[in-house]
Parts: C-alpha cells; sequence; structure tokens
C-alpha cells in the first residue's frame, strides 16, 4: 500500500519557526507512523528496523489475548454474581464496556504527562507509555474508580519514571507503581471481595466472588478448582486471571526475542522452588497447596511473563536474569482476610 501521501503530509506539517517547541509531539507521531530517518555517522552498527516503538507494540500485541479474556471474564463474573442468563458475545461487551473507560483514562492522563515533560525537556516522547498505560488498567479491579485510576497514573508517570530521567532511568516498574499507589491509598477499593466484580449496577442483588487468595486467607480452600484457574474463569483483576491467555502473549514475547526466557523461566522455577519448600514445612492450609497451583493463582503468571520482563527495570546479563527471576516473584503467605497486601501485589501474586 502505497503511503507516500501520508508521508508528504508529515512533512507539509512538521513544526517550523515559532512553532518549532512542537518539535517533540511532531517526532512521536511521525517515528510512530515511519521508520525514522536519522542514521549514523561513525562506528559499527545493525541496521535493524524494528526500534523501540515497534518493539513495545509487540507487547501491546501479546497483551491482546490477556486483555479480551479479561474483557469476557468481567461480563462473566457479573452474571455469575446475579443469576443473570447471558450470551457469551453480550458478556465479552459488558467487560468491553467496563474496561474502555479505565483504558481511555490510563493512556489519556499518562500520554498528557509524557508529552508535556518531553515538551519541557525538548527530549524526544518515549514510546513506553504505549505499553505501560494498557498495563496499569489489566492489574486493577474492574470496580476501581476512574479518579483513583487517574490518580495513580499520574503518580506512576512521575513519580516512577520521570522524576529519574524518563523511561530507561527508572528503576521502578510504572505499572506495579500505580497498584502499589491505589493499594496504599484505597484499599477498601483494592481489596475484599466486592471489588472483583462489576455488581456496582446490579446493587444488592449482586453476590461477592472471592478470589482463591482471599479464599485461603479466610481459612477454606480454594473452591475453584485448577483448570478454573488454568482457564481463568475466576473473580480477579481485570486481565491477570487466564493463565492460557498470559502464555499466548508469553509465546510471542519468546517467539520475537522481546521479553528473556531466563527471566520467566527463572521466575517459575523460584516460585516452584518456594512451594515445595511449603509443601515440606506445612504449617497450613495455604502451605500444603500443590506447588503448581501458585502459578494459577494471582498475578503470578502475569507478573513473570509482562513485569518481571520489563526491559528497564530487568537485570541485563545472562547471569543476572537468573538470579533477578529466582529472586523476583515468590509465593507469599496470606495475611489475615485481606490476601491482596502490598507483597502480592508488587511479587506477582495478587489477585
Amino acid at each position: 500500500m502505497n503511503m507516500k501521501w501520508l508521508e508528504d503530509w508529515f512533512e507539509k506539517i512538521e513544526p517550523k519557526g515559532k512553532w518549532s517547541w512542537l518539535g517533540s509531539t511532531y517526532e512521536a507521531f511521525h517515528t510512530f507512523a515511519f521508520t525514522p530517518k536519522t542514521v549514523t555517522k561513525s562506528g559499527s552498527h545493525i541496521r535493524d528496523a524494528v526500534d523501540m516503538k515497534r518493539s513495545i507494540i509487540i507487547v501491546v500485541i501479546a497483551l491482546m489475548p490477556a486483555l479480551l479474556f479479561g474483557m469476557w471474564n468481567i461480563g462473566y463474573q457479573t452474571a455469575m454474581s446475579t443469576g443473570a442468563d447471558w450470551h457469551w458475545l453480550y458478556m465479552w461487551w459488558f467487560g468491553f464496556l467496563r474496561m474502555l473507560p479505565l483504558i481511555v483514562v490510563s493512556y489519556a492522563v499518562g500520554l498528557f504527562i509524557e508529552f508535556a515533560f518531553a515538551q519541557y525537556r525538548h527530549h524526544e516522547v518515549n514510546e513506553g507509555y504505549l505499553a505501560t498505560g494498557l498495563l496499569i488498567p489489566m492489574i486493577v479491579p474492574v470496580t476501581t474508580p476512574l479518579w483513583q485510576l487517574a490518580l495513580a497514573v499520574a503518580f506512576a508517570v512521575i513519580i516512577g519514571k520521570e522524576v529519574f530521567g524518563g523511561s530507561g532511568m527508572n528503576f521502578l516498574n510504572p505499572a506495579l507503581v500505580a497498584r502499589a499507589f491505589l493499594f496504599f491509598a484505597y484499599p477498601t477499593h483494592m481489596s475484599g471481595d466486592k471489588v472483583w466484580i462489576a455488581a456496582d449496577l446490579w446493587g444488592s442483588d449482586a453476590i461477592a466472588g472471592a478470589t482463591p487468595m482471599g479464599e485461603l486467607a479466610a481459612g477454606t480452600n480454594p473452591s475453584a478448582s485448577a483448570l478454573d484457574m488454568l482457564i481463568g474463569t475466576i473473580p480477579g483483576s481485570t486481565c491477570e486471571t487466564s493463565v492460557i491467555a498470559i502464555a499466548l502473549g508469553a509465546i510471542l514475547l519468546l517467539m520475537t526475542g522481546i521479553a528473556s526466557w531466563r527471566i520467566m523461566l527463572s521466575v517459575f522455577l523460584g516460585g516452584g522452588l518456594m512451594g515445595l519448600l511449603f509443601n515440606a514445612i506445612g504449617y497450613n492450609d495455604y502451605m500444603q497447596l500443590p506447588f503448581y497451583y501458585h502459578f494459577l493463582m494471582g498475578g503470578f503468571a502475569f507478573g513473570a511473563v509482562f513485569m518481571a520482563t520489563d526491559p528497564v527495570t530487568a537485570a541485563q546479563t545472562n547471569t543476572g536474569k537468573w538470579i533477578y527471576g529466582l529472586a523476583r516473584l515468590q509465593p507469599r503467605l496470606p495475611r489475615g482476610h485481606d490476601a491482596q497486601h502490598p507483597l502480592h501485589e508488587l511479587h506477582g501474586t495478587a489477585d
């Protein structure tokens, strides 16, 4: 398809003179559509059409299975909690309408801040938020108020990234910073049994859905089977429940070389070893769970695939990747009735 007309249009609107201060914004959209024309002048370099923006787009595509399933699961959990008899397509549409405002707010607030900082510093707009802006609404409860999400996004982008100099300089994952901010600032909206289903439209007729981690914290074994947790038909954060959907994204990331297989594998090895240690101790029901249950509950798989492999905050050397992965995400014991405490959020076992 000939896109010469679009390239000519970009060249025509390139900001000059008194509008040159908009150069960062122009560059962001131009290089999103076309590969930058800048070339190196000296030294040895590898020519590759896959730049950072294309890499981030692959991450976004890898998130699609979990996102689409999460939308359906929102409708499914709501139908189950209210006794409604919905077609599977209507379940997905219901979830789509509930997720869309979260995604729009996340991108609108985050990109506004990113563009503002880029213009102020006269830097290029970094493409990393294309993935972060989708990750944040995918790891929060569907009932998260939009104004709280906006505050969390602003905090994550400014405090978690921009104060360190922007993408590539931050040592914290902005998506996890947003999740931690929400937990500490608004814990009642981030934990408990009622936050995981979109029951606010149904009032008292809706039945709260306990997550497997919440049931364990209450002293009962998970009511969901291992197959249910593998498929993802359980209450939880919007898009973290389906291990199968997450695995599809992992395959794409590994095939394209975007994510490190060493980190992913070592995360699961570390989680499995800790689960076996729990089994050996066997102090309570949680410790007696089969070790592989830890891979299926909460956000372990999502954290291993999409959080631990963050190229900015992860280790860079091969040896470091093994060490980082083994120590990165481990099962944690539930504390009290609310299993969704900060350690679960930051260590990949959040519901």
